[in-house]
């Protein structure tokens, strides 16, 4: 475990976020805010869905990746860059990459769904493998940017990912306003901690009341115990989870800085409450969404909250899921 000293007024602000957006816009979809009367009629409340499984590459990680090599020096774009991911971040990366025409090698575990690896091959990425289990993905990236010379491109502790990612808590705060709506609580799916963070002060900046918590898989309660302690904790050895797009080990040094100033708490879910929450996406929304994308719905649904006569936003953040995994949430 260790601690974190970053100050967060050196990180991340509104305006960086804002300038974000202005760089996104035309090639980020504006992801809509949805409702769905099913929905409150279950929970009580009124319940706002941001559904970023409809974004670019099926994930809010596209926000981070093109905010970020778009930001990058035409000589560091023309050295390439790299990074690790089991999949949305990869996506994210080799996408943007794509559309900016910059060479992008990424590490994948060699047990990422299928569909996240093929997607990545499509968008033209140089995919190596590696064994979560037993092999550092960020050392291997690390000697292959010394190697080459490419660009890392980290998955959330990086101020131009936050950012970037950020602006899903922007487009949140702008459609609540446009719609008349004031949030009681707004619930984020947590691996590293930026789509909290970034979010997070997006969603405070506008809505100085609304209660901002961030959602994990609960064998994977990283954030949860950190938040908890006041310094950063680590998942157990033995930790396993059906939300692949949140098993990290740790949160980001900057993003839990972030997450430790304007979060309210930290909540936790069940693999099986992530796949109930799918089936109701599916049910109640007619959107996929993969496991750990459904965790915040997940902690809505399971009561981790209170929503009665409450106006809550929850983010869908991710739908990119093999067919088997989701037959096995309708099958449920």
């Amino acid at each position: 475990m260790t601690s974190s000293h970053v100050a967060t007024d050196e990180l991340v602000d509104l305006t960086a976020i804002e300038a974000a957006s202005e760089r996104l816009a035309g090639t980020a979809v504006v992801t809509p805010l949805l409702e769905s009367p099913l929905l409150n009629a279950r929970t009580g409340g009124r319940v706002l869905i941001k559904p970023e499984c409809l974004q670019r590459t099926g994930s809010f990680k596209f926000r981070g990746a093109y905010n970020t090599i778009s930001s990058l020096t035409p000589a560091e774009q023309a050295a390439g860059v790299i990074a690790y991911s089991s999949g949305n971040h990869a996506q994210g990366v080799a996408s943007a990459a794509q559309l900016l025409g910059v060479k992008a090698t990424i590490i994948m575990p060699r047990d990422a769904p299928a569909i996240k690896i093929a997607n990545t091959k499509f968008y033209g990425a140089e995919i190596v493998h590696y064994d979560r289990y037993s092999e550092s993905r960020e050392d291997m990236a690390a000697q292959r940017a010394d190697d080459t010379g490419a660009v890392l491109i980290r998955p959330y502790d990086d101020p131009r990912i936050i950012a970037g990612q950020g602006t899903t808590g922007l487009e949140i705060a702008r459609q609540c306003q446009a719609i008349g709506a004031v949030p009681d609580a707004a619930l984020f799916c947590c691996g590293g901690g930026g789509l909290t963070a970034g979010s997070a002060i997006a969603v405070n900046a506008h809505f100085p009341d609304a209660a901002l918590y961030a959602v994990e898989p609960e064998d994977f309660d990283d954030t949860a115990r950190s938040f908890a302690s006041g310094r950063r904790e680590t998942i157990r050895e033995d930790a396993r989870s059906i939300c692949d797009a949140l098993l990290t080990q740790s949160p980001g040094e900057m993003t839990f800085a972030i997450m430790r100033e304007r979060l309210t708490g930290v909540l936790t879910v069940s693999d099986d409450e992530a796949l109930a929450a799918m089936k109701a996406a599916f049910s109640d929304l007619k959107l996929v969404a993969e496991p750990g994308g459904a965790v915040a719905l997940a902690a809505v649904l399971s009561g981790k909250i209170e929503t009665k006569g409450r106006t809550v936003v929850a983010v869908i953040s991710g739908g990119n899921v093999d067919a088997a995994t989701y037959q096995r949430c309708l099958s449920a």
